[in-house]
């Protein structure tokens, strides 16, 4: 079935019922006015033939209608129609008038007919002529019959129409407003992020709109409890590795401080910095983990100035092993969140610009309010990210085509889910490097607090 507005679905179930009652009442409302109006017109040819009939003259030998050309004159005016007339004598012959005027075919005393190409209404009026009775015909056309009927029949669809008007806008809003529990609905839905898995308040739906909330809570249940065992497992196995992976990182480093002959170093060497790099990628994970939605704890109020300088420390001497020039120009910045995934965030930015950065460079940590929203911003002088690569950067284990380092590609999506979660804005530009590269710029901008 295809797929099709619900409002105008209801629209076309209730609008054909109510336009057909609209036009049963139009016919309703014209039939009873136009019967008395015709009644009296018939009325009008009654009377002319009373007043021809009354001037028939009988004598043993004939009949003749004795009227002065007046009384005629007066007899056939009228504003609008022609006005005929035929006398017949008790035998049948004409005695006066138009004699090709058609006779009743029954009974009837006024009747529909055509005459000289035009249709006319006629009436059939006996007369007494002596003994006997005459019959006189009286006919009109039809010309202020069928205006009436048109003028009738307009006064009464006017009304008509403009309550069907009515009806129609009565129903669009009606529909409109009925509709708006699920408007409201969709755009509830719309505003959550897409960790919010939060069931929906079905108290506050109407009752025709409870089963779709109900199976939405359902299915947001079934797709939270999907999330939760899955961050589970991702935690549960970065956790179990982080122990076996610090070990082989100490031996391997014990071994290295032996003397060992030259083609076994470069093995143990090898095993160290893959140990370091998979050690790296179980922290992310771990990170990872608690960035999402459910690992999230409660917010409060931080500084990042006072996160930058607790870790501050710890970063220099990743500059230092790098020779990296690494700078801080902090002010206050507080705002309303989680300090150990700040820290989290804060320290993948750092540890990019550093391990990207050419040796001798220069990375800048920066923190401070900007109109009136705090702010933290990681600048480098290292080969920058392209425009067209700056979204996809933020994607989960992607690396930038030719990228060197040992990076997994998680640092800067573990930046995004903390951004998200803190209602910040996470921004990627060119920072102006020395000749020949961009250099990248990094910033986090909050909620206004």
């Amino acid at each position: 079935m295809a797929a099709r507005s619900l409002r105008a679905h209801l629209l076309r179930m209730l609008l054909p019922p109510v336009a057909a009652l609209l036009a049963v009442g139009a016919l309703v409302a014209y039939y009873p006015s136009i019967e008395p109006a015709t009644e009296a017109y018939d009325q009008a040819l009654v009377d002319i033939a009373i007043a021809i009939g009354a001037q028939i003259r009988s004598t043993p030998t004939e009949y003749r209608l004795d009227m002065p050309p007046t009384v005629e004159q007066v007899l056939r005016t009228d504003r609008y129609d022609t006005i005929y007339y035929r006398v017949i004598s008790p035998g049948g012959s004409d005695i006066a008038g138009e004699p090709e005027l058609p006779p009743p075919l029954g009974d009837s005393g006024s009747y529909d007919a055509v005459f000289k190409g035009q249709k006319l209404r006629l009436v059939s009026v006996p007369t007494p002529c002596g003994r006997f009775a005459c019959t006189v015909l009286v006919g009109e056309t039809m010309v202020k019959r069928t205006r009436l009927a048109r003028e009738v029949l307009v006064y009464s669809l006017f009304p008509e129409v403009l309550i069907a008007l009515a009806t129609l806008l009565i129903v669009w809003f009606g529909v409109k407003r009925g509709l708006s529990p699920l408007a409201r609905l969709s755009e509830e839905i719309k505003a959550r992020s897409p960790g919010d898995l939060r069931p929906i308040d079905a108290a506050a739906s109407p009752e025709e709109t409870r089963p779709l909330v109900s199976a939405l809570n359902g299915l947001l249940e079934e797709v939270s409890q999907s999330a939760q065992n899955q961050q589970r497992f991702l935690a549960n196995a970065a956790h179990q590795l982080r122990t076996p992976l610090a070990g082989l990182q100490a031996h391997t480093e014990l071994a290295l401080a032996q003397p060992v002959p030259d083609s076994c170093r470069a093995h143990l060497e090898h095993v160290h910095e893959a140990t370091i790099r998979t050690a790296r990628l179980a922290n992310q994970l771990l990170a990872l983990a608690r960035a999402e939605p459910g690992g999230r704890g409660t917010p409060f109020e931080v500084n990042l100035k006072n996160v930058i300088e607790g870790e501050a420390d710890a970063w220099v001497h990743q500059a230092l092993a790098r020779d990296v020039d690494l700078g801080f120009e902090l002010e206050n910045a507080p705002v309303q969140g989680d300090a150990p995934l700040l820290r989290e965030a804060l320290a993948n930015l750092v540890h990019n610009a550093i391990e990207y950065s050419q040796r001798g460079g220069r990375v800048t940590v920066r923190t401070g309010r900007r109109g009136g929203q705090s702010f933290a911003e990681v600048e480098d002088e290292g080969p920058g990210i392209a425009p067209q690569e700056r979204e996809r950067v933020l994607e989960r284990f992607y690396r930038v085509p030719g990228t060197t380092g040992t990076g997994s590609g998680l640092g800067l999506a573990i930046v995004r889910e903390i951004a998200a979660g803190h209602g910040a804005k996470i921004d990627i530009g060119d920072a102006g490097g020395p000749e020949g590269t961009r250099g990248c710029r990094v910033a986090l901008t909050f909620p206004h607090g």
